[in-house]
Order: C-alpha cells, then structure tokens, then sequence
C-alpha cells in the first residue's frame, strides 16, 4: 500500500462497495488460468505475497482502474515475471519465447500441485522483546514510502489502542523488496471511526488493523 491508487480504503469519491449476488469465483474462464499461473509461479518462490502485491501498487493509476480482479493479477505477474529474467519483455509483446528460458531449482509436478494453495508461515524468532503490550496506547506514524506497506494511508498518524501481540512476523515492507526473513513484531490496534473519519463518522465505529512495530509509536 505504497502512496499509490492502490490504496483506495477510506478515499473519497469511489461509492460504496457493491457485493455482487451469487458471485461465481469466475467470471470468465481466463481467470481460473491466472489464478492457475499465480499459484504455479509462486511455487518457484523467488517472491513472497508481499512482491506480489506490490507487483500491482505500481500499476499506472488508469490501468489499476481500469483492470478488473484478475486483469491486476495478471499484470502484476508480467511485471514479476519480466524482474526475474524468467520472460523478456520482447517475449510478453511477441506473445511466444524466443529464447531458452531460465532454469530454476525447482520442479513443479502433479503431486506438488495441492501444495501451492497452503500458505507459508511467516513466524519468526523475536531478534528482541516487544515494544507493546495488549491496552497500550499508540500512534501510527505518517510514513509516505515509495514502496510497499501494510500501513494504509487512513491510519497513518492517527491514535490507537493495542488490541493484541500477534507475535514476530516477517515484515512486508522488505520482503516486497527481496529480504525474505527480516521480522518485525506484529499487533492488532483499534481507532475509532472519528479518530480516522472525523466528528462526522458514526460514533459506534471501530476499526482494527494488523500493524508492525515500525509502524507504531508510543502515544
């Protein structure tokens, strides 16, 4: 969630979000085969979730909004496909290879298959004690990245309250960027809907987010 149009919660202007009845997991049969594609090339592991997600943040703000669901999949993979020499862009153009492709360490086969819907666990060993504790009163700190955050722009710099320690994770930020095991720790923190909308909002909204120590100051 980079300051990029990606980051559309709490932005003005867009309406309400429109549950579609009976929504199939498909609307066209080319995204079973994106999604079959996701799954396949995450299994070279050479990105985690997080490269995938900001894969799509940098996504032209036409072009994000423009996408549908899977379209965004789809071009966030040709971007990470292109970033690891795994597909050239004259091959995406030419719609075939052109030349051999790269050999990986790794072999997808049928029996592996189940194995590229289980998510990985991103726990890690605490590199020191947490900053934090469950009633501790915090602030999200104004960040402006140019790259990847799970700290969405509506929360930032606005005051909290620890709801839970969830443990030390793998922290977003730079496995985006390639740095697959540094780990930060992870809490639970709850605004009110005034404290990020204003006076304005409903009194009887609260709002949680999962946030990391970087994230958070005392308040």
């Amino acid at each position: 969630m980079s300051n990029t149009i990606h980051d559309m919660g709490g932005m003005h202007g867009f309406g309400p979000v429109e549950p579609e009845p009976d929504e199939p997991v498909f609307h066209e049969p080319w995204e079973g085969r994106v999604m079959a594609m996701q799954r396949a090339m995450g299994y070279t592991q050479l990105w985690t979730i997080d490269g995938g997600r900001a894969s799509m943040e940098v996504l032209p703000p036409v072009a994000y909004l423009a996408a549908s669901y899977y379209q965004r999949w789809f071009l966030g993979l040709e971007k990470r496909v292109t970033a690891h020499g795994l597909v050239g862009a004259d091959e995406i153009k030419a719609g075939k290879s052109l030349r051999p492709g790269r050999r990986l360490n790794r072999k997808l086969t049928a029996a592996d298959v189940p194995n590229t819907t289980r998510r990985g666990n991103f726990e890690r060993p605490a590199p020191a004690p947490a900053k934090f504790k469950t009633g501790d009163k915090v602030q999200t700190r104004n960040i402006n990245p140019t790259t990847h955050t799970r700290l969405p722009r509506y929360a930032r710099g606005k005051l909290g309250t620890v709801e839970a320690v969830r443990g030390c994770h793998v922290y977003p930020d730079t496995a985006a960027l390639g740095d697959h095991e540094h780990a930060e720790w992870l809490y639970t923190v709850v605004f009110t809907g005034r404290e990020l909308w204003g006076e304005e909002a409903d009194p009887s909204i609260t709002v949680s987010i999962e946030a990391f120590e970087p994230y958070l100051g005392a308040a």
